[in-house]
């Protein structure tokens, strides 16, 4: 029997393991993929973020794997300026910085950090039932008995779908392109994160290492225009975002929906825990997905510090996180909601621009202040 069970080896499940490891409890994590491989796109790693991977002795390796963003920009199509969020005067009081990162990467460091003997991979979850214990049962055909169980699975989270019955995944009606490339990006955007704003669509692109960048693309569902390529649907964007779309070799695109999960009443039940986005998933729009995920385990280790009881570890930490994963989840739906206006765009670019900064550094700072 496993003492701990953590269903998912994503950055939440792979960051939780990383806390208990810390704590000195033993623990299984359980991922459905056969290897973890460099797939996927690039992530950012906000201050949040890094000042956990700072607690757990990662944070140096994992500038170094990245690279360091110290400014985030929205533009209008011609890369006129809508707004700015200067990082730097958080880095220095919060002692870390933004990191932006190949999500593979990041994995990797998290994995190698924790020990592969932790993971079972090729371990796809059934079944959870609850007997004296949980019993958990997998594609494999392999059992397990679990005394505490973390579902770490994702939005689509079949521990909470078969635990709790409950929740309502929303999508926002926004398709959703990534890629990675080569590129030489003109050195202004080498510590700079860009998003630029269209009508019904945006653009946003991040250098990862010396010559890799990210980059995604969305576009309001029925506004996609079916030409030979995806560039053809910003042309009356600033040419480096069509240089940038033809460059990249179709095999490193990927598509998807944008989808959130509407607030759940409860996160856990007796001797088991939702993180992360089998929680409370958001959309991307604020770049805190993977952050809110860390941010869980982070609170979940302080706990543990002090508390000897899973099951008030779990109450208390809905309790402190509740708030801040209500506020990223509705905010980050309303910004993804204005960014992809149809009609309008210049009236709110307009107002846009005459919003203080200072406004901007607070909700930043609201976001990115740990709890404990």
């Amino acid at each position: 029997m496993n003492s701990i069970s953590i269903i998912g080896a994503g950055i939440g499940g792979l960051a939780l393991g990383n806390v208990l490891k810390q704590n000195n409890l033993d623990f299984t994590i359980y991922e459905s993929a056969p290897e973890i491989k460099p797939v996927g796109a690039g992530i950012m790693m906000a201050i949040n973020a890094m000042q956990t991977f700072d607690q757990l002795g990662l944070k140096e390796k994992i500038e170094k794997a990245g690279n360091k963003i110290h400014g985030i920009s929205i533009t209008d199509e011609k890369l006129k300026p809508i707004t700015k969020t200067n990082i730097l005067e958080l880095e220095n009081k919060y002692n870390s910085c933004n990191v932006a990162i190949h999500r593979a990467e990041l994995q990797k460091i998290l994995a190698e950090n924790i020990g592969f003997e932790h993971i079972k991979l090729d371990h796809s979850l059934t079944q959870i039932k609850k007997k004296e214990n949980y019993i958990l049962n997998f594609e494999n055909g392999i059992e397990v008995e679990g005394k505490i169980v973390f579902g770490a699975d994702g939005i689509h989270s079949k521990i909470r779908n078969q635990i709790f019955e409950t929740g309502n995944i929303r999508n926002a009606k926004q398709m959703c392109w990534r890629g990675l490339l080569d590129f030489d990006l003109p050195e202004e955007f080498h510590h700079q994160a860009l998003e630029i704003w269209g009508k019904a669509k945006r653009f946003g692109f991040v250098k990862l290492s010396e010559k890799k960048i990210y980059w995604y693309a969305l576009i309001n569902h029925g506004k996609h225009k079916r030409y030979n390529s995806l560039a053809e649907n910003f042309s009356d964007f600033n040419p480096l975002v069509l240089k940038i779309l033809e460059s990249t070799p179709k095999e490193n695109i990927i598509l998807n929906d944008i989808m959130d999960l509407s607030p759940i009443p409860k996160w856990y039940s007796e001797n088991l825990c939702l993180i992360g986005d089998a929680a409370h998933a958001t959309t991307p729009n604020m770049g805190q997905g993977a952050c809110q995920a860390i941010e869980d385990s982070y609170i979940i280790g302080k706990l543990l510090e002090t508390h000897q009881d899973f099951n008030t570890v779990f109450a208390e930490f809905q309790k402190i996180r509740r708030k801040k994963v209500d506020y990223v989840v509705n905010t980050s739906w309303k910004i993804g909601q204005i960014s992809q206006w149809e009609r309008g765009n210049s009236l709110r670019n307009f107002f846009m621009r005459l919003t203080p900064e200072s406004i901007n550094q607070k909700m930043v700072e609201k976001v990115i202040k740990l709890e404990m």
